[in-house]
């Protein structure tokens, strides 16, 4: 399977959507221009500058559904019709206080209910720092005496993820965590193979994210899933390569421990294709989502899948890209009838700039990225041009 045909790649963009993400991609080839903007973006929003539907229809529509889940059901739709799912995800970035984590709660709860009753939504995703706080989950993966009102948020926080599992395996959709950092995961880890273990007796309804770029990943995602399954329970997995890298290992210089990046980026493609034989080998009491950008490891997963007589449409099997990005890898497995769901981020403009600016800078980060996607949009404007 190739992934080069703009045609397909863009057959969701009208020619006004195409020239806009033309403009996205030919700011992020340089990082000069995505940091000034950066700047001077959230300097216009503090001083009250108009700038809001500027920023609205650029970047937050590139990679945005809307300011609610009302907002995004035209964007929902319009996927679905061309065989590509949903997945909803509230992308404001709340503070560590309890009114916040009960904020993202009572939204991750809409998203659940309206997930339930509509056949494009398949998954419920949530950061499980939105429902506690991270400062308490690092004391406890560090073994540090919590103190009595810890202990209490620390119960409130496990409370609220459960209370969304239910929520979930009652509405039949999928609940994902989200990964995070590696001096928190390991509490986040416990606690999602114990919902697991609560609901995933009849199929995988919880899954568990592994970044693959972590030199520990695929091992313990194995150890995970003997965990599980030796109880008769199913085990779900988003495979990803990472987010956090930068971050990881100025931590782990700074405090002096090893660090927990791979050495190299063929280590992370060795054992992010290692952990998708694992998941086609295991299939029977696995569910996966391949959360990918990299066309050869797409590629790669519909061979396994060939190889082994899976159906292309198993819904034991998805493929996943974030909205506004990859839609060569997107709509060519879609085309091709596989499972195929989009990230669609969603919130109030101001309130997911953060968002935003991470996923340009990320962009402008990783190697060839922006390249690649500018260099698609390119082609497809030229192909339309000729076509006249």
């Amino acid at each position: 399977m190739t992934f080069d045909d703009t045609s397909i790649a863009f057959a969701a963009k009208s020619n006004m959507q195409l020239k806009k993400s033309h403009f996205v991609f030919s700011t992020m080839n340089y990082p000069w221009m995505v940091k000034l903007g950066t700047i001077m973006t959230t300097l216009a929003l503090k001083i009250r500058l108009p700038v809001k539907g500027i920023i609205r229809s650029t970047i937050f529509e590139q990679f945005c559904g809307g300011e609610s889940i009302e907002d995004c059901q035209k964007a929902i739709n319009h996927l679905a019709s061309f065989n590509v799912k949903t997945i909803l995800d509230y992308s404001v970035e709340g503070q560590e206080s309890e009114e916040s984590f009960d904020r993202t709660l009572r939204e991750a709860l809409l998203v659940a209910d309206h997930a339930g009753n509509d056949v494009n939504i398949p998954f419920c995703v949530v950061k499980l720092t939105g429902l506690g706080s991270s400062t308490i989950m690092a004391k406890k993966q560090s073994a540090q005496q919590l103190t009595s009102s810890e202990e209490a948020g620390f119960k409130r926080f496990l409370a609220r993820a459960d209370q969304l599992a239910k929520r979930c395996y009652e509405s039949g959709v999928h609940f994902m965590v989200d990964a995070e950092e590696s001096w928190i995961q390991h509490v986040i880890d416990d606690m999602v193979y114990n919902l697991m273990e609560k609901y995933n007796t009849e199929r995988a309804v919880v899954f568990n994210t592994y970044q693959l770029y972590r030199h520990e990943a695929l091992q313990n995602m194995k150890e995970a899933f003997a965990q599980v399954t030796s109880k008769g329970g199913f085990f779900g997995a988003k495979l990803v390569r990472g987010a956090y890298m930068e971050k990881e290992r100025d931590r782990a210089e700074e405090r002096g421990y090893m660090d927990p990046i791979q050495p190299n980026k063929s280590s992370t493609d060795r054992d992010y294709n290692l952990a998708l034989d694992f998941a086609v080998k295991h299939i029977d009491q696995f569910s996966v989502l391949a959360g990918t950008h990299n066309e050869k490891s797409s590629a790669y997963m519909v061979d396994l899948m060939d190889d082994a007589g899976i159906a292309k449409d198993d819904p034991r099997v998805f493929f996943a890209q974030l909205l506004g990005m990859s839609d060569n890898i997107s709509f060519t497995l879609s085309k091709s009838g596989y499972n195929v769901a989009k990230y669609v981020p969603y919130g109030p403009v101001e309130k997911v700039l953060p968002y935003l600016f991470r996923r340009a800078d990320e962009n402008t980060s990783i190697a060839g990225q922006s390249g690649r996607e500018f260099s698609l949009i390119k082609k497809e404007i030229k192909r339309r041009k000729v076509r006249r």
